[in-house]
């Protein structure tokens, strides 16, 4: 009797230790070298669970190598910490069957060399052009685990190529000053590790349309922080505006519209838990040469940050709102802000915001509170026209801005002055995919369309300030096996709003429901380039419009964000 009670404990110390829920174990390996690819003998590896808990810990034999085996397969973290080294940290790694992790330990002189200025957010793609003036995305990044070390954090193996060149081909409908077929041509060179470049020009072959072409410089000044600059161009000859010198003896001189942006700013590390930002954009914009419709503005921009471990308190001012800066922007005049017209004069959309904000961020969650006040000149509202046969444009040019091209005609709003909120919350769901909600209340331009045709002038003259609330819900992440990025999005807002309720802010959700994806179809052996495929889809379901019949039987269909189709090929050699 007592063989089989001793049998029965074998089984269940052997059941005990068997892997759950039927997984296979896995196991991780890999090599420890410093920064010139000498291998580390005796460096200590730690597998850490999403909690930061160490699940396993090995060290490195004489050739840098470590094994961790016997490993359920699920999310993890790899550590490697040697003397003399800060530890180095990889997060996000998926280990299934034999999983191969190399790390690399720097110094502290060498992490200085080449210390990103500002953070990179968690839910920002790793191969963002948009924002490669202003992370670092493929460098380590030096920051402090939740109560634990000081460690530099890597977002893949391998280093930052020095020269990387992109060429995409779109097209695409439903957007202002954008439609039909584009090229866009990248290039970003790396000089040395505390230099980049990027140089970016976007045309529509074989026509007149617009030409558009951006310039960017970025220096890193290690402890001290940054400095970045980008100028932009842009070129629409075909747009329609007001008449460029008055004279109808000598005909509109009002074809073709020019504009020049160059953002300029600082960054600068006040001890370890301050920074500050400040720059200015130079605005230049004209119609024809010649013509009295110029606008030449500077437009200043101000920011103080105290961070503390995962928390963040902040205060922002800016003059200009900001432009699209979305993920897959493939435009070269970001940081270009909105053109309208009023009363027959070319004019900017511009104000004066003040924000203080509080931020909690992990790795797994975030979350933040704001509260703001806004003054808001010349907001642009936009609409998709269809002018009734015979309707002259050139006659209304004194009241509108319109691109033949899409279609579409901006005009400028009556200034807004309010105050409000906002707040959202964040969190990673599953493996690299994330959920946002947020809530947003302040003032926004409502439009009540007429029962009746009215004319032109009294349909741009019934936009009104009022009180608005905002609710938006974001999902995001990459498909394991596919590698397949998605973003969705949707955003609420009052039908009759047509701006939103807080014009200044730097992530809220596209207006409505939207869809944006990039599909790896050939990756190089080294995940350096490839070919991608791009599609991006705003307001699929063509909500919020406001539809005004005019007088002579054309139709105006006013919206925050109108529905538009973009989509391509990306090739990164």
């Amino acid at each position: 009797m007592s063989r089989i009670h001793l049998a029965s404990l074998v089984a269940l110390i052997a059941l005990g230790v068997a892997p759950v829920s039927g997984a296979v174990p896995a196991s991780v390996s890999g090599v420890v070298r410093d920064s010139a690819g000498v291998a580390q003998i005796g460096a200590v590896v730690e597998l850490l669970r999403p909690d930061l808990t160490v699940a396993a810990s090995v060290y490195t034999d004489s050739k840098g190598r470590f094994t961790i085996p016997y490993v359920v397969p699920g999310q993890y973290a790899v550590k490697a910490m040697a003397a003399s080294f800060l530890p180095s940290l990889r997060e996000n790694v998926r280990v299934h069957a034999k999983t191969v992790v190399d790390l690399t330990l720097n110094t502290l002189y060498e992490v200085m060399q080449w210390l990103p200025a500002e953070p990179r957010a968690a839910n920002e793609q790793s191969d963002d052009w948009a924002w490669t003036l202003r992370s670092a995305a493929n460098r380590p990044l030096l920051r402090w685990l939740e109560d634990g070390p000081l460690v530099v954090v890597s977002d893949g193996a391998g280093a930052k190529p020095r020269l990387k060149a992109r060429l995409i081909a779109t097209g695409q409908e439903g957007t202002f000053g954008e439609s039909g077929e584009r090229f866009s041509a990248s290039v970003e060179d790396t000089p040395s590790d505390s230099r980049e470049l990027l140089a970016r020009v976007d045309f529509e072959p074989g026509t007149d349309a617009g030409m558009e072409s951006m310039l960017g410089f970025r220096q890193d000044l290690g402890f001290a922080g940054s400095v970045q600059s980008v100028a932009a161009v842009a070129i629409h000859p075909e747009m329609e505006g007001p008449e460029g010198n008055g004279s109808e003896a000598n005909g509109p001189q009002s074809n073709g519209l020019d504009e020049v942006a160059l953002r300029t700013w600082e960054t600068m590390h006040l001890g370890d838990e301050f920074e500050a930002e400040a720059g200015s954009t130079q605005v230049l914009a004209r119609f024809a040469e010649n013509s009295p419709n110029v606008i030449a503005a500077a437009l200043p921009f101000a920011s103080l940050t105290w961070r503390k471990r995962s928390s963040t308190v902040g205060y922002r001012v800016a003059t200009a709102s900001p432009g699209s800066l979305q993920a897959n922007s493939t435009e070269a005049d970001v940081s270009m802000p909105a053109l309208s017209v009023h009363n027959g004069t070319l004019v900017m959309q511009h104000g004066l915001h003040q924000e203080i904000g509080w931020e909690r961020r992990t790795d797994a969650s975030s979350m933040s509170v704001l509260v703001f006040a806004d003054n808001l000149q010349n907001p642009a509202l936009e609409a998709a026209a269809r002018f009734a046969a015979g309707t002259s444009t050139a006659a209304q040019s004194s009241l509108m801005l319109f691109d033949p091209a899409s279609g579409l005609l901006r005009t400028a709003g009556p200034s807004i002055s309010t105050a409000g909120m906002q707040a959202s919350v964040e969190r990673r769901i599953h493996g690299n995919s994330r959920v946002r909600l947020s809530y947003a209340n302040g003032d926004a331009l409502v439009m009540t369309a007429p029962s009746s045709p009215v004319a032109l002038a009294q349909a741009f003259a019934s936009a009104h300030p009022h009180r608005a609330q905002m609710y938006s819900l974001s999902l995001s992440g990459t498909l394991e096996g596919t590698g397949t990025r998605w973003r969705a999005s949707y955003r609420w807002q009052p039908e009759d709003t047509v701006t939103p309720a807080s014009p200044y802010s730097l992530d809220a959700a596209e207006p409505w429901l939207n869809l944006h994806l990039r599909q790896p179809i050939h990756i190089r052996r080294d995940g350096c380039g490839g070919l991608d495929a791009l599609l991006d889809m705003h307001n699929l379901l063509a909500q919020g419009y406001r539809t005004f019949l005019l007088s002579d039987g054309s139709l105006l269909l006013f919206a925050q964000d109108q529905r538009s189709l973009q989509a391509g090929l990306a090739f990164t050699f």
